[in-house]
C-alpha cells in the first residue's frame, strides 16, 4: 500500500500521517469531496478500494463487511423462501456468527451444520457427504421443507467447487429444490458479489405461468418495503391489485406466483441481475428505481417512471409531508452537523447531499467511493466541498480520534459505524430491517433525526 502524507498534489491526496518513532503524527486518512471530484471517477486512491490492501477490521465495520454478517447477509438472505432450511458446508470458524442469526424468531431451527476438517480441505471429500447430509435433514424434519440452501464460503471458491453439481445430485435425492448460495467475502467486489449471486439463486426457482396484468412484484429488499410509502397508493391507481415481495408471501405456494407478475420493479441494484434473468426466462419486464432521499430526485424518477409504463399519475404524492417533516427539523435544529456512515438505508452520499441540499452542514462520510458515485460527489462537492470521506477499512482508520477536536454541537451520526465514531452524537441507526423508500422515506427520516436530537439535546 502506499505510503502518503498531507498535500493536494493529485498523486497524493489521501491525506495521512505516516512514520514511527518519537514525533510521528498518526491521522485517519481520507480525501475531501472535493479532492475526490477533482480526481474524478478512474482516479480514485486505491486506499478506499479494499481489494487492492489490507483491511483494518475496525469494531465500526463489524455489523456489515461479511456476507455472512448481521442484518441481511447471505445465509439470512438464503433463508427468504418460505419454508426453506440451511446447510452450513464450512471450517467451524465460518459458521460462529450463524449463532446469533438463530436468535431471531423464525430462524430457530432453520440452519444445519455440516464442519469441514482440514483432511477435507485436501481432498475434497466433503463434497460426497453432502447430497447425503441434505437427505438426511430432510428426512429428520417434521414438515418437509420447501427449499434446501447449501451455503459455503471461502475455502470452497478457493478449492473451485462446483456447488451447482453437487445441489444437483442432492436435489435428485429429495425430490424438493436443492440451491447453492455462497458466503464468499473474496468476490464481494467482483462481477457477481454474494448478495448479488442469492438473489439470482432464489428467483431461479419461479417457475413459468400465465402473467396478470394486475400483479406487479417488488425486488431488490429481504424485508418488506415500508407499507406507508406512495408507491403503492400510486401503483394501486393503475389498476395494479397484487403488490408482491419476497419478504411478504406467507407460503411457497404465494412465493412461486411472483412469476406471474405483469412487470418487476427493482428497487435495489443487487437485484438486478435477477430480473434480467426473469425477463429472459419467463419474459418479464423489469424497470429500475433507486432509493433517494432529495425531493427533487423523487420526483424526477416517478416522473421517468410514469413515462416507462404510459400511465399518468400524481408524482407529488407525500412529497408535501416530507418536506414539511424536513421544514420541521431544520426550524428546530438549523446547526445540525451530519456524520454519515454506510451501514445505512441509504446511499451516503447521495444522503449527505439531500442533507446538504437542505441547508445542513455534513462534516464526514464513513463509505468508500465508487465510480458510480460520481454525480453525487460532483454536486456534494459544489456545496460542501470541505466534508470529508473516510474508508472504514482503511488501517489509519485506528488513529480516528474525535475526542482530538471535541464533538461538535448539534453532532448527528447517522449509521452505526459513523455512531461508533461517534459516541456522544445524537444517534440515528437508520437500518431496521423494514425498508424506507420514495417521500415517505425521506419524511421518516426526518422524524428519526428529530426524536434523536430531541432526546440528546431536548
Amino acid at each position: 500500500m502506499r505510503q502518503k502524507t498531507g498535500g493536494c498534489k493529485t498523486e497524493d491526496l489521501f491525506q495521512k500521517g505516516t512514520g514511527a518513532g518519537c514525533g510521528a503524527v498518526h491521522k485517519p486518512g481520507g480525501c475531501t469531496v472535493e479532492e475526490l471530484n477533482r480526481l474524478g471517477p478512474e482516479g480514485i486512491p486505491e486506499e478506499y478500494v479494499t481489494s487492492s490492501h489490507l483491511v483494518y477490521n475496525s469494531p465500526a465495520t463489524l455489523a456489515y463487511n461479511s456476507p455472512g454478517a448481521e442484518g441481511f447477509g447471505v445465509k439470512r438472505a438464503g433463508l427468504a423462501v418460505p419454508g426453506s432450511i440451511m446447510l452450513i458446508v464450512s471450517p467451524g470458524c465460518c459458521g460462529r456468527n450463524t449463532a446469533e442469526i438463530t436468535k431471531i424468531k423464525g430462524y430457530e431451527e432453520r440452519f444445519f451444520y455440516l464442519e469441514i476438517g482440514e483432511t477435507d480441505l485436501v481432498t475434497g471429500r466433503h463434497l460426497k457427504v453432502i447430497p447425503q447430509a441434505v437427505a438426511e435433514i430432510v428426512e429428520s424434519c417434521r414438515v418437509q421443507p420447501s427449499l434446501v440452501m447449501i451455503c459455503i464460503t471461502c475455502v470452497d471458491a478457493l478449492l473451485g467447487t462446483d456447488m451447482e453439481r453437487v445441489a444437483r445430485k442432492a436435489e435428485t435425492l429429495v425430490q424438493i429444490p436443492v440451491r447453492p448460495c455462497y458466503m464468499y467475502a473474496l468476490t464481494r467486489e467482483g462481477r457477481r458479489p454474494p448478495m448479488v449471486a442469492v438473489r439470482q439463486s432464489l428467483y431461479s426457482l419461479l417457475p413459468s405461468q400465465k402473467r396478470i396484468r394486475s400483479s406487479v412484484n417488488l425486488l431488490g429488499f429481504f424485508a418488506p418495503v415500508d407499507p406507508d410509502c406512495e408507491l403503492f397508493g400510486m401503483l394501486r391507481g393503475i389498476g395494479v391489485k397484487t403488490i408482491r415481495q419476497i419478504s411478504t408471501c406467507e407460503n411457497i405456494g404465494e412465493f412461486y406466483r411472483m412469476g406471474e407478475a405483469n412487470f418487476n420493479l427493482v428497487l435495489n441494484p443487487e437485484a438486478q441481475d435477477a430480473a434480467d434473468d426473469l425477463s429472459r426466462r419467463l419474459g418479464i419486464p423489469s424497470v429500475a428505481l433507486t432509493r433517494f432521499y432529495g425531493a427533487d430526485r423523487i420526483a424526477r424518477q416517478y416522473r421517468a417512471l410514469s413515462a416507462a409504463l404510459g400511465v399518468k399519475w400524481s408524482c407529488g404524492e407525500g412529497r408535501q409531508e416530507a418536506e414539511e417533516a424536513l421544514a420541521s427539523l431544520k426550524r428546530r435544529y438549523p446547526k445540525l452537523v451530519f456524520s454519515i456512515g454506510e451501514v445505512v438505508n441509504a446511499n451516503p452520499f447521495e444522503l449527505a447531499l439531500a442533507l446538504s441540499e437542505t441547508g445542513f452542514c455534513v462534516r464526514e462520510i464513513f463509505a468508500n467511493p465508487a465510480p458510480e458515485y460520481a454525480w453525487y460527489i460532483g454536486r456534494l462537492a459544489e456545496r460542501s466541498p470541505q466534508t470529508m470521506v473516510y474508508s472504514n477499512m482503511e488501517p489509519t482508520m485506528i488513529y480516528y480520534d474525535i475526542a482530538e477536536g471535541g464533538e461538535l454541537p448539534y453532532a448527528v451520526a447517522v449509521g452505526k459505524d459513523a455512531g461508533y465514531y461517534h459516541p456522544d452524537a445524537a444517534f440515528v441507526p437508520w437500518n431496521t430491517d423494514e425498508q424506507p423508500f420514495g417521500y415517505a422515506g425521506l419524511r421518516r427520516l426526518a422524524e428519526a433525526i428529530l426524536s434523536s436530537c430531541e432526546e440528546r439535546y431536548g
